[in-house]
């Protein structure tokens, strides 16, 4: 995920014993290389990443699991990326939306209030 999009930020705190989890639409995908192939080794997440509602979400695009994140599917690094040791390197959730994600949200709520 991060390899595409450049504006992405990882959390990258000490990952703690939590499994990442991933929706049905990043299922397969390695968080660091978006590599489909090869699985593994799990994803473990920070605590702060785990607690409150961002455990409920996935850890690449943040889409809702649902209650009690019945719907996901843990998450897996690639074998490239456990050989080269990335999975070393920390949590890997995203912790921000990216600024093309965010410029859509903003081009898309109307123009309300202002004096043109």
């Amino acid at each position: 995920m991060s390899r595409h999009q450049f504006d992405l930020v990882q959390c990258m705190k000490q990952p703690g014993t939590h499994i990442g989890l991933l929706c049905l639409s990043c299922d397969g995908r390695c968080p660091i290389c978006d590599s489909m192939v090869k699985p593994k080794a799990k994803v473990r997440v920070c605590d702060s990443c785990h607690s409150g509602n961002a455990g409920e979400r996935c850890i690449l695009c943040g889409h809702h699991l649902g209650e009690n994140a019945e719907s996901g599917t843990p998450a897996y690094y690639c074998y490239e990326c456990v050989v080269q040791e990335k999975h070393r390197e920390g949590c890997p959730r995203i912790t921000n939306v990216g600024s093309s994600k965010a410029d859509m949200v903003f081009n898309k709520r109307p123009n309300r209030g202002l004096i043109t």
